[in-house]
């Protein structure tokens, strides 16, 4: 018999890519499980499926940076904030935190499909009663229209967003004069694309004014403290914190600005869920 549950829970990472360089990613987590049935007539409870489930991907990969340690360019050290990573290819970045901030996994590149067949062996080393398989899949939100990969870090939030390296896959709703407007969402999708978010007030340091370099993140938070350290064309800098409420509002603002029209924003952070703000001229 096998029991399936799809869209069970979902995935927000970064990882590092030896094409794109930091990306942020979110994935659908659907599962399958092989087993014998029992008395009650059930393999295993729905209700305690989706707990089991989750609390074990939450105390791992999700939120983490998923670093391909044999990737081209890429090396792992202790530090003293816990670890490093430096990359060289496709570009320089060094980023360093708490051990928990990252995964780190003996391949070249990172895929959906080799993931969850490392997740589903993690989960299959303590089966439930009754379950002598378990199988996961990893899949993209289906987006009809634009979307956008982003990396940021919050320094204030108390769970596993202060993580100064995890992202998102979303979307991107923008109104103006009552109409949705595909041309604008693709412009500003392009240009987040694969970026990485940061709050003014956690620069440690930037180059001068004009000049080309790399800019630095850094803060302490519950967790222990980051630092992030990449080169300034991939980095969008906020006035504010970068939760989903504060980028909705920035894009909402940039946008009317740029347009000279009133602009409503839906900025996603993920799957289902996410911010309406609004901007004038």
């Amino acid at each position: 018999m096998t029991l399936f549950v799809n869209r069970l829970t979902h995935l927000d990472v970064s990882l590092w890519c030896p094409q794109r360089g930091l990306t942020g990613a979110s994935w659908q987590v659907d599962l399958e499980l092989d087993g014998e049935l029992g008395e009650d007539g059930m393999l295993f409870d729905f209700g305690e499926v989706k707990p089991w489930v989750k609390q074990r991907l939450d105390a791992g990969v999700d939120h983490t940076l998923l670093v391909p340690t044999r990737a081209p360019g890429v090396e792992v050290a202790e530090c003293q904030e816990g670890l490093s990573i430096r990359t060289r290819l496709p570009w320089s970045m060094e980023v360093r935190g708490p051990r928990q901030a990252f995964t780190l996994l003996p391949w070249a590149e990172i895929s959906s499909e080799r993931l969850a067949e490392h997740l589903a062996g993690e989960l299959s080393r303590r089966l439930p009663p009754r379950v002598s398989a378990l199988r996961l899949t990893l899949q993209e939100e289906a987006i009809d229209g634009a979307a956008y990969t982003y990396s940021h870090g919050l320094r204030h939030h108390a769970g596993n967003c202060q993580r100064i390296a995890h992202g998102h896959r979303s979307r991107l709703h923008i109104w103006q004069g009552g109409s949705r407007q595909p041309g604008l969402e693709a412009e500003w999708a392009r240009r987040l694309a694969d970026c990485y978010l940061i709050d003014r007030q956690d620069l440690a340091e930037a180059p001068p004014a004009g000049a080309a370099g790399p800019l630095t993140a850094r803060y302490r938070a519950p967790q222990g403290s980051f630092v992030i350290r990449l080169p300034a064309e991939r980095c969008r800098v906020l006035p504010t914190p970068t939760t989903v409420e504060h980028i909705a509002a920035w894009l909402a603002e940039q946008i009317s600005r740029e347009t000279g029209e009133a602009t409503r924003v839906q900025a996603f952070e993920g799957v289902d869920k996410g911010a309406f703000a609004r901007g004038e001229p």
